[in-house]
């Protein structure tokens, strides 16, 4: 069942968790996704990031993406993540896309809140959900370290009383913050600021994103949540755990087709998005 951001999300509001997001980088890890949130029936958000366009162009993966979403057996987003050139945000909302993310955080504020608030206007002429980001994560999108980031993490989160006036002269419908996770893998477990998001929930109102998501305890994903966490980007351990499976196949040497690799990576990724789901759903 296609919808957007903002439907499955009130669904999260309602029953008190977070919904997973997970990024699609090819099609088994699209099957991998769309199967195990079924298999759980669960909600779920399959993501196309922009920086992953370089291993399948969004005008490919799109369609099949739209069509499993439509025809799978729980709600699912079909969700364009990190979106920072306006042309490929454009696209994904001809290509129909349910919800978007525009990421002008990089820019000063005010650029932030003008460029979220034209993108916004027109997506919601669509019917499609927008999300935006305040704050800076210490690691991009990409897993490098943000160079222009200089002082402490805690220098770069969210701010409450600024992501109040962001939310209502955006009017976006979720609102992605920083407070302690990063892009990536986490060389320790990170220090999370739970009251960044229990005063952001407070001030906007707003489902709360948060953005590297892979590598958090379960307690902290469960304090997150309990804070005002509705979503849950979830990637880099995901990818880890196909690339295992298909490690494993390889060093095995227990066959000599790519297929083998390939379906041994699905499957070692769907129960990890299985394991995610059920932490994230509060059970």
């Amino acid at each position: 069942m296609l919808v957007n951001l903002k439907e499955i999300l009130k669904i999260a509001e309602q029953e008190k968790k977070a919904i997973g997001m997970f990024n699609a980088t090819g099609f088994d890890s699209l099957q991998a996704i769309i199967s195990a949130a079924e298999e759980l029936n669960e909600p779920v958000i399959i993501a196309h990031a922009e920086v992953h366009n370089v291993y399948n162009d969004v005008s490919m993966v799109a369609p099949a993406m739209v069509a499993m979403a439509s025809n799978a057996k729980v709600p699912v987003c079909v969700h364009f993540d990190h979106g920072v050139s306006l042309d490929m945000i454009y696209k994904a909302l001809r290509l129909g896309f349910t919800s978007v993310m525009i990421d002008a955080s990089s820019l000063p504020y005010e650029e932030n809140l003008k460029v979220t608030k034209s993108v916004t206007e027109i997506a919601h002429s669509m019917g499609v959900s927008v999300e935006a980001e305040l704050g800076r994560l210490i690691k991009s999108e990409a897993g490098s370290k943000e160079s222009a980031l200089v002082g402490k993490p805690e220098d770069f989160y969210t701010r409450p009383d600024q992501a109040k006036e962001f939310s209502e002269q955006t009017g976006i419908d979720a609102l992605a913050i920083a407070f302690g996770t990063s892009h990536g893998f986490y060389t320790a477990q990170p220090k999370l600021d739970f009251d960044v998001i229990k005063n952001c929930a407070k001030e906007t109102g707003l489902p709360l994103v948060m953005h590297g998501g892979s590598g958090v305890s379960a307690e902290g994903y469960k304090t997150a949540i309990e804070n005002g966490i509705r979503k849950i980007n979830y990637y880099s351990y995901m990818s880890k755990a196909g690339y295992l499976a298909a490690k494993k196949v390889i060093e095995d040497g227990s066959t000599n087709y790519l297929h083998d690799v390939a379906f041994s990576a699905m499957q070692a990724m769907k129960e990890d998005v299985k394991k995610a789901i059920k932490v994230f759903s509060m059970k």
